[in-house]
């Protein structure tokens, strides 16, 4: 099974949609396959589908749901590997083990849609045995590239940060109707896609490549009004394309936002940053900023 978050929806197996349209079995999808390969309990289902007041029909109207995905993935499982051409399977695997699965065995050769979207004590899982997830695949190459940046190595961090970034091709679950931990999910995606973005800028800017990045982060400071971090890099990146007075204005235009939306200053190190370039000083620097906290907490 290969599973898509970062951007539309989609679900299939083997090479199959198994996403449905319907509002409701869409968001009990979608929130099996944030937590692919984990159980996710009945009551974060429900929760997710009704908040803290679900009917009393709940639990059934949920078994409901999750049969409508069961006939999407039965459709589905019509192209599965037929019974008399196993898939390979490594050394010392024990007989009747679905190659990639690691939730049970599978005895007789074809799988069922029970065995994809598996009941479990107390809730359900999805078993993607062994396919791919977006999510997943964005986590390892975003790691790769904080390393690469931790090490110095600032081309292997723009190009692998660039990699993970491009997996993404919409809003984090666009087109879902979201509950509450769908909702929290979104943000914390969004979240983990503005730290690689900010870390492949400053890595970017580390190569002298501020030219290039002021097109991007016109757009960026446009759409985050109050995200500190891209205005310093921004302000960076004009003044070092020999445009100062470009770069003083951004900082009056984020201080004016944060004042007025957040009742906030900009922080000590953006100040200084402006003083910097005030002053004329050939290559100021932008201070390193944590991963996460004060600059995500004012992103706009």
């Amino acid at each position: 099974m290969d599973i898509d978050v970062l951007g539309e929806l989609a679900v299939r197996e083997n090479g199959v949609s198994v996403t449905p349209t319907a509002p409701k079995p869409r968001q009990v999808l979608a929130l099996l396959a944030l937590h692919a390969d984990r159980v996710v309990p009945v009551a974060s289902l429900t929760e997710e589908l009704w908040g803290q007041r679900p009917p009393r029909s709940a639990r059934t109207t949920l078994q409901t749901y999750v049969l409508q995905l069961r006939e999407l993935i039965s459709a589905a499982l019509v192209h599965d590997t037929p019974p008399d051409t196993p898939p390979a399977t490594p050394p010392g695997t024990p007989p009747g083990t679905v190659a990639g699965s690691g939730h049970g065995t599978v005895r007789g050769g074809r799988r069922s849609a029970k065995d994809v979207l598996v009941t479990s004590p107390g809730g359900y899982l999805l078993n993607t045995s062994g396919g791919t997830s977006d999510v997943r695949t964005f986590e390892l190459l975003a790691g790769q590239g904080y390393r690469a940046m931790d090490a110095g190595d600032f081309a292997g961090a723009a190009r692998q940060l660039r990699e993970a970034l491009a997996l993404w091709t919409g809003s984090a679950l666009a087109g879902v109707q979201s509950g509450v931990l769908l909702e929290m999910h979104a943000r914390r995606l969004e979240e983990t896609r503005l730290c690689a973005l900010d870390q492949r800028i400053e890595a970017d800017l580390r190569l002298g490549r501020h030219r290039e990045l002021l097109g991007e982060l016109t757009v960026l400071v446009s759409r985050y009004r109050t995200h500190e971090n891209l205005h310093g890099q921004f302000m960076l990146a004009l003044h070092r394309s020999g445009r100062r007075s470009e770069a003083l204005e951004v900082y009056q235009r984020l201080r004016a936002a944060l004042v007025r939306e957040l009742g906030l200053e900009p922080s000590a190190a953006l100040r200084r940053l402006q003083r910097s370039i005030l002053m004329a000083h050939p290559e100021p620097q932008l201070e390193p900023a944590p991963r996460t906290g004060e600059r995500l907490s004012r992103a706009g």
